[in-house]
């Protein structure tokens, strides 16, 4: 079987700039790409030169309450991010004004968890 790499996922968004820019911000992400998409929409690619993840909007997405999409099939429950320094990551959140939560040290590493504008959760994991 040849090898299959995880390229991108497509997550719906109030503001694709918004939320692109916050991940510039904390992850040191770029913009890959941006413009129109489906149904009149806007997309903007974040990301590095291998993956990234896709923001799309229609312009007033019906948003879900924290944690509810650990209840709808089809949901994303998180997006987990690998990072090389866990403490300097978890600055560049707080700094941001998001608040962290959940932090967990068990092998392989260590991780904490936030919740952005939309209530999409992240998972931020060092394994150095």
């Amino acid at each position: 079987m040849s090898k299959a790499i995880l390229e991108h996922i497509n997550m719906t968004v109030s503001d694709p700039d918004r939320t692109a820019n916050m991940l510039v911000d904390l992850f040191g992400w770029k913009i890959r790409w941006s413009g129109a998409s489906l149904n009149n929409g806007r997309t903007v690619h974040v990301g590095n030169e291998e993956d990234y993840v896709a923001l799309y909007s229609v312009g007033d997405p019906r948003g879900l309450g924290e944690n509810e999409n650990y209840r709808l099939a089809g949901a994303i429950n998180h997006l987990g991010i690998l990072v090389d320094d866990l403490d300097a990551a978890e600055k560049r959140v707080l700094d941001f004004g998001i608040k962290t939560h959940s932090h967990q040290t068990y092998e392989p590493g260590s991780r904490f968890y936030f919740h952005d504008h939309d209530g999409i959760e992240y998972e931020v994991v060092s394994y150095a």
